[in-house]
């Protein structure tokens, strides 16, 4: 059997097309705030609802999507053992998997959508086009689960090019979509505001599950027609997919109360939060390309139960992400205030954004680490012990800060520094677990 290269070339071809198709859905994201928020006459009503919904959705998503990565390692781990040929019936299944498990989440919350935007203190104004956003976007929630395990099926198999291409298909149509259905064409297209944002993420969302669909069957050997028995490893895939889940409600715990409590505070607030928050994301989704190499890499690695090279490999990917952190700090500090000028031009937001947007520069580093080495752990098939990080990290860090600066009246400045010490929690605990076991086994 070869030998896993992961030579500086090799870790670029995986990460770099891992980058462009990570920052899709921030983009996706990004792109609807930005656009809306700019909407004459309630533009700041209007990014605070897709804020808040975004919030909403963006957690439903994480949660369902982390299959993606329970199928990643499976089949990398699989294919670093040299059992891939016994997987033949795993694929279909974690798709059909992940679809249903989708279709019950919808359907389950979509009866309840005004009580879950109002206790996430949207009202009024904000609470209405919450409710017109999210009634279209929420269709594209089974397309997205679908498309997350096809990128799961080719991470697994070491491509991260065909998840790249269908990515940055699906991103350039929502941007193109997001100003003909927002704005509108003179004479032929009447704008619809936040409801045109809403139609133009379901269109892409639909294009990228096609593309995936068409993909999969003509790039790989993968079957989707579904036979039984279950294969033995879908058991394992649940079993991840239970720890990860559990993993994702506490981030999104974290998510969805930073929203609320700067919904609480006032619509100027919650618009600035969603402008710094759709930033923080967009550099979370860009540092974790390397974080993918590694998970692509490691899970094989770990098949292959070559541990020197996982050692070597988890340095590469870490100080690869480092510099690519620092860039981004640099970006950040050079376009500090033009940043949140893209978003919104109302003055009283802007002023707010700037005031905090400092820390989430500072947050940036920490991610770099938190997320590289999470993504590690994921192709290890660490679950449990990534479970009980976030789990700590965010009802031991997170929210002791949080419930502390609503006491305290800190505003948005105690949001932010909730979720740095949260980030930072995730680091340190990571690195300390992978130095004491992992480390250990390079010369074992």
């Amino acid at each position: 059997m070869a030998i896993t290269d992961i030579s500086f070339k090799r870790i670029q071809q995986l990460a770099i097309p891992a980058i462009i198709a990570g920052i899709a859905e921030p983009v996706l994201s990004s792109t609807d705030a930005a656009i809306v928020g700019n909407i004459d006459g309630y533009g700041t009503e209007a990014l605070a609802a897709v804020g808040i919904v975004g919030a909403f959705l963006s957690a439903l998503i994480w949660i369902l999507g982390q299959t993606r990565s329970a199928i990643s390692a499976i089949i990398s781990q699989n294919l670093g053992a040299g059992k891939i040929e016994d997987l033949k019936s795993f694929p279909a299944q974690a798709i059909y998997f992940n679809v249903v498990l989708s279709i019950i989440v919808l359907v389950s919350t979509y009866f309840f959508v005004e009580e879950i935007f109002s206790l996430l203190n949207a009202k009024g104004m904000i609470l209405d086009l919450s409710i017109a956003y999210y009634d279209i976007r929420v269709w594209g929630f089974p397309l997205t689960l679908f498309t997350f395990a096809v990128f799961g099926i080719f991470r697994g198999l070491q491509n991260t090019f065909w998840p790249m291409i269908i990515a940055a298909i699906g991103a350039g149509v929502n941007i193109g979509l997001d100003f003909l259905f927002v704005y509108g064409l003179d004479g032929y297209i009447e704008a619809m505001g936040v409801v045109g944002a809403a139609w133009a993420s379901l269109i892409a969302q639909a294009i990228m599950a096609l593309l995936s669909l068409i993909l999969v069957l003509k790039k790989t050997e993968v079957s989707l027609r579904l036979k039984f028995p279950m294969h033995p490893e879908i058991k394992r895939l649940v079993a991840m997919s239970a720890n990860l889940f559990l993993r994702s409600v506490a981030l999104n715990i974290a998510l969805i109360l930073s929203t609320r409590e700067a919904a609480g505070i006032g619509t100027e607030t919650v618009a600035a939060h969603t402008i710094a928050l759709n930033i923080w994301l967009f550099t979370a989704f860009f540092l974790d390309g390397y974080g993918a190499a590694g998970n692509i890499l490691g899970g094989k690695l770990l098949g292959e139960r070559n541990f020197s090279d996982l050692w070597k490999l988890t340095k590469k990917v870490v100080l690869y992400n480092t510099f690519v952190a620092g860039a981004l700090v640099i970006i950040g500090l050079l376009f500090y205030d033009s940043l949140g000028w893209i978003y919104n031009k109302n003055p009283e937001v802007l002023t707010i954004y700037s005031s905090i947007f400092f820390m989430v520069l500072i947050c940036i580093p920490f991610s770099a680490i938190a997320f590289t080495l999470d993504s590690i752990f994921k192709g290890l098939g660490e679950m449990g012990y990534l479970r009980n990080v976030l789990l700590a990290a965010t009802f031991l860090g997170f929210l002791p800060i949080l419930i502390l600066s609503h006491f305290m009246k800190w505003g948005l400045w105690g949001i932010w520094l909730a979720i740095i010490v949260w980030v930072a929690w995730r680091a340190a605990a990571l690195v300390i677990k992978y130095y004491r076991k992992y480390l250990p086994l390079v010369n074992s």
